[in-house]
């Protein structure tokens, strides 16, 4: 995290602690996308991961963590409330 905030990176993860860190740190960066599937093989994930970075794309650049699964995605924008 302190790499990407230092580089201006977005952390790309299937992990939800990143989301808790976010949380817990009330970070106002850096990004996170976040999958929640159980499948993500990178055909799988590009189908409904390119759609949820270009709808979200204005936020990911200011700070939000992005949850996505096969149906749906979500925007939060940093810093996140407890």
């Amino acid at each position: 995290m302190v790499w990407a905030k230092e580089n201006d990176h977005i952390v790309f993860t299937h992990d939800l602690d990143f989301g808790t860190i976010l949380a817990a740190t009330k970070a106002k960066s850096p990004s996170v996308i976040q999958v929640r599937t159980q499948d993500t093989a990178p055909d799988t994930l590009k189908s409904f991961l390119f759609t949820a970075i270009s709808l979200y794309q204005h936020l990911l650049q200011s700070g939000a963590l992005i949850i996505i699964d096969q149906r749906k995605s979500r925007a939060r924008i940093l810093p996140l409330d407890s």
